[in-house]
C-alpha cells in the first residue's frame, strides 16, 4: 500500500514537528523525483525524496548581567558551578536567562559553536545542577573537546534515586538513542539501535525509600545519567521525564523538599582535566546546593537503610 508523502517524512524525521514538515512541503522545500508534490501525495516504490531544510534565521544573543558562581578562571577558559533551572544555552524557544547570556556579559567566547553555543564544551540538563567547564579561546575548545572524545576528562555526579539499590557498585552499560516516539525523551535502545553509553555508580548512602549514588561517566550522551539510572529501575528524584509517577514519593514534605530543587536531584560534584595551554591537571568539587542538602538531611533524620 503506498504512503503519503507527509506520514513518510514524519516517520523518517523524527526530530522535525509535523508542523514544520507541513510548512516545508508547502514551501516546495520537498521534492519527489525533482517535483514539489502535495502532502498527501502517495508514494510510488523507487520514488525518490529530497528535502531541503532552509537554515533558520539566527539573531545574536543579547549578553545578560546574569550572576555566575565561577569556580575557577585564567585566559583559557573559566569553571561555572550551574544553578539547577538554568538552560545552558538557547533553543527550543529559549533566548534568554541562558548561562552563555550570562558568559557573553562576562567575558569573550570560543567562537566554535556560535552563534548559539559559543565556548560551550560541554553541556548540563537544564534540571541538573553543578560544574562545567567553558572554553574562552579556539585552542582551548578544540583541546578539551579532544580530552572528552578520548574520555580522558573526570566527571563524577552525585544522584538521589528512588528506591534501595541492592548493589554496592556496578557498571550500567546500554546504548542510548532518541525515544521512538517522543522525540524530547532518549532511551535505552536495542543492540546496534544507540550510541555506546558507559556509567559506573557505587551507593554513596542509602535511606528508606531512597538511595544516595556518586556516578562517573565513561561517555556523555544526552540524559545519560538519567537514561541508565531508570533502566535500573531506580530513576533520578524530581525527573519529571524518566521517573514513573508510581515511584514518585506520596510524603508532602518530601514533594515539598524536591519541588525546591527546581529540577531533579542530580549535581555535577566535581570536574577535572588537563590544562589545554599548561598541560596541568586541574580538579573541582562543588558541593550539591542547598536545596539538595535540605533534601538528605531530611532523608537522613528520617532514618538510613
Amino acid at each position: 500500500m503506498s504512503l503519503r508523502l507527509d506520514r513518510l517524512l514524519a516517520t523518517r524525521l523524527p526530530d522535525i514537528s509535523r508542523t514544520r514538515l507541513q510548512q516545508l512541503i508547502e514551501e516546495g522545500d520537498v521534492r519527489v523525483n525533482g517535483v514539489i508534490r502535495k502532502a498527501s501525495y502517495r508514494l510510488r516504490a523507487g520514488e525518490n525524496v529530497a528535502v531541503s531544510i532552509p537554515a533558520a534565521p539566527v539573531e545574536p544573543l543579547q549578553p545578560e548581567p546574569i550572576r555566575l558562581a565561577i569556580v575557577y578562571e585564567d585566559e583559557d577558559l573559566l569553571v561555572v558551578n550551574k544553578p539547577a533551572g538554568m538552560v545552558v544555552h538557547p533553543g527550543a524557544g529559549v533566548r534568554s536567562g541562558t548561562l552563555v547570556n550570562a558568559l557573553l556579559a562576562h567575558t569573550t567566547l570560543s567562537p566554535i559553536g556560535a552563534p548559539v553555543r559559543p565556548g560551550i564544551v560541554h553541556r548540563l540538563d537544564k534540571g541538573t545542577s553543578g560544574l562545567l567547564v567553558v572554553a574562552k579561546t579556539e585552542a582551548a575548545h578544540l583541546a578539551l573537546a579532544k580530552q572528552l572524545e578520548s574520555r580522558s576528562v573526570e566527571r563524577r555526579y552525585l544522584a538521589l534515586v528512588s528506591g534501595k539499590v541492592e548493589r554496592a557498585e556496578g557498571v550500567i552499560e546500554v546504548g542510548i538513542g532518541r525515544h521512538p516516539r517522543d522525540r524530547i525523551r532518549m532511551a535505552v535502545r536495542p543492540t546496534g539501535g544507540g550510541k555506546a553509553a558507559i556509567t559506573h555508580f557505587r551507593v554513596v548512602e542509602r535511606f528508606p525509600g531512597f538511595t544516595l549514588l556518586e556516578c562517573r561517566l565513561r561517555t556523555g550522551r544526552t540524559h545519560q545519567i538519567r537514561v541508565h539510572l531508570s533502566h535500573l529501575g531506580h530513576a533520578v528524584v524530581g525527573d519529571e521525564t524518566y521517573q514513573k509517577r508510581s515511584s514518585r514519593p506520596k510524603d508532602p514534605t518530601i514533594q515539598a523538599l524536591i519541588t525546591e530543587l527546581k529540577g531533579h536531584a542530580l549535581h555535577a560534584a566535581s570536574l577535572g582535566f588537563v590544562h589545554p595551554r599548561t598541560g596541568r591537571m586541574l580538579r573541582f568539587e562543588a558541593p550539591p546546593p542547598q536545596a539538595l542538602e535540605r533534601l538528605l538531611d531530611h532523608l537522613r533524620r528520617s532514618g538510613t537503610e
